[in-house]
């Protein structure tokens, strides 16, 4: 398994001023490479290469590691799409090598910039460094909201997956971002209020539309999708800690699609465009895996309709949007809670082929 660990990089004055005028050529140097191949519709490393590597070092400035790299990030964007031709942006992350950057211990980096190498501190936290001798191969040097970062991929191996009896349910939402089987909500209020307060905030800025209002604006960006993942990562640690604390794997349902399937009202639309319910899921996908914890995905049709006690399924059983109570055996339940015990039931009674193939 792949994962990103985040470093802080802590530069001095000079080394910030290098380290900025580095990635303003490099990615220039990107753009040019990319309007090289596009103008020639060559799209592969080989080809571009011919055509503009001595043109990069002459003009650019950069070393011969920076140039093939420039033109491996233009490279990587024809992969995906040969219809546009990139403009990269000035500060946009730059691509580092064990050519360009080597680790001194812990403590430093030393990164190649256009005036030679330069030794710059690093630091981070006890969940970098207890993976930290498995960073092999390229980094990313981002520069954010004024500061610096390495962003070092590693590989994990695969946790053997635990044995398991049962599985815990788990129904997600937008009212209740995440509801268990054993009767756990996760609120979804608080997204939803700095959903709205940055919505009206936003309105706000943008119709006095002065310079201020502009910058505002600008350090708003983000805040926002921040908040949400750090709520996601809580949710997704918590439900994986149960799972695996009680021995149970861990059931979702699959909402591929959901949004185009359904009509929404427009008062409802801002909220559900902002329903973030693919990265919880991956969040909680991939931490399973790192705790060695099965996953099945299951149907989620009349999970919602269906009792599961008795198993009888109508729509008149969802009495209210947050109430549950069967026509057949008048069993009531909280309606999430309800949806995820039937989820969790649908994957407990899959043959063990098909949980196979579905488990992480």
């Amino acid at each position: 398994m792949k994962l990103t660990l985040q470093l802080r990089l802590l530069p001095d004055a000079a080394q910030r001023c290098l380290l900025l005028t580095t990635m303003e050529h490099f990615n220039a140097a990107a753009t040019h490479a990319a309007r090289v191949g596009f103008e020639a519709k060559v799209y592969s490393q080989p080809p571009i290469h011919h055509r503009c590597y001595r043109d990069l070092r002459e003009r650019f400035g950069l070393s011969a590691q920076m140039a093939v790299r420039a033109i491996g990030k233009a490279v990587e964007v024809f992969r995906r799409d040969k219809t546009r031709c990139p403009i990269f942006k000035l500060h946009g992350a730059m691509t580092y090598d064990q050519r360009l950057m080597s680790f001194k211990g812990m403590a430093c980096v030393s990164l190649l910039t256009l005036e030679g190498r330069q030794l710059v501190p690093l630091v981070f936290g006890e969940y970098q460094r207890a993976r930290f001798d498995r960073i092999k191969g390229q980094c990313d040097l981002v520069y954010r909201r004024g500061k610096f970062f390495l962003y070092a991929s590693i590989d994990l191996p695969p946790r053997p997956p635990v044995e398991i009896t049962d599985f815990l349910g788990v129904d997600l939402g937008v009212a209740n971002l995440a509801v268990d089987s054993d009767g756990r909500q996760y609120s979804g209020a608080p997204v939803e209020k700095i959903r709205q307060r940055h919505h009206r905030l936003r309105q706000r800025l943008q119709r006095v539309n002065t310079k201020g209002g502009r910058k505002k604006l600008k350090r708003l960006a983000g805040r926002e999708a921040r908040f949400r993942r750090h709520q996601n990562h809580v949710i997704a640690k918590t439900l994986v800690t149960t799972c695996k604390d009680t021995g149970r794997g861990l059931a979702l349902e699959n909402l591929q699609g959901v949004r185009e399937r359904t009509r929404f009202r427009r008062p409802q639309r801002a909220r559900m465009a902002g329903w973030a319910f693919g990265q919880l899921r991956a969040f909680l996908q991939y931490k399973a895996a790192l705790a060695g914890i099965p996953v099945a995905v299951v149907d989620p049709r009349n999970t919602s309709r269906t009792c599961s006690r008795c198993g009888h399924c109508e729509p008149a059983n969802r009495k209210h949007q947050a109430t549950f109570v069967c026509r057949h055996c008048a069993f009531s339940s909280h309606a999430d809670i309800n949806a995820a015990q039937n989820i969790g039931l649908r994957a407990t009674c899959k043959p063990a082929p098909e949980l196979a193939r579905l488990t992480a």
